[in-house]
């Protein structure tokens, strides 16, 4: 009998061992980390491009391990459904599109221009992008924000369709059209700029 009871303990003992062995491994560098993809080739990349796509990679995997550590959140695949793991989430996809975009960049740097000038609407286009990229985060927008940027994401909006004012300042009218754009496209609906509404305002 007390054989029985040490093999019971022992087997209990190695179950809840293996558990927390497994949490760890799942959260070790080699399996959280972000991998580059095998058929990027950074041999030749533009050195301040290359640093902004590992600062972007560092933000991806310091936010994975930080949202589990602090909160038990998995935002690669994430177990529940509340409202803390939605925004932990979509935060996630934030930093992912940032790497995405400098991969995007890395695989098809710049060259010298063979072709005509850009029109001035790709112009716009490329310095939205590069004032929305400078600060991600700080660049989400909010109410009562009058800038530049806000300008125009509401002149995108407002060729889209909407019929907003036009001055820059974003108030609860533009914050209404960016989220019911967003829910039109197919988006999560949080009325804020992120790199993939941008994405789809651009098109």
């Amino acid at each position: 009998m007390k054989q029985i009871i040490i093999f019971l303990l022992l087997v209990i003992i190695g179950i809840m061992g293996y558990n927390v062995y497994s949490k760890y491994k799942r959260f070790s560098l080699t399996e959280y980390g972000y991998k580059t993809p095998q058929n990027l080739d950074l041999s030749n990349a533009d050195q301040g491009t290359l640093l902004n796509y590992h600062e972007a990679i560092e933000a991806v995997n310091g936010y994975v391990i930080t949202q589990w550590s602090s909160n038990k959140i998995d935002v690669r695949n994430p177990k529940k459904d509340n409202e803390a793991t939605k925004a932990a989430v979509a935060e996630y996809r934030k930093k992912l599109a940032a790497v995405s975009y400098y991969e995007t960049l890395l695989r098809n740097p710049k060259k010298e221009p063979e072709k005509k000038p850009l029109t001035e609407a790709e112009l716009k286009k490329q310095l939205i992008l590069k004032s929305f990229y400078a600060n991600p985060k700080a660049n989400e927008l909010r109410l009562g924000e009058q800038n530049a940027l806000v300008y125009e994401i509401q002149r995108l909006l407002i060729e889209k369709g909407d019929s907003i004012r036009h001055d820059g300042l974003f108030r609860t009218e533009t914050f209404n059209a960016l989220r019911s754009f967003e829910e039109k496209s197919g988006l999560f609906p949080d009325g804020k700029l992120d790199a993939i509404t941008l994405d789809y305002l651009l098109r």
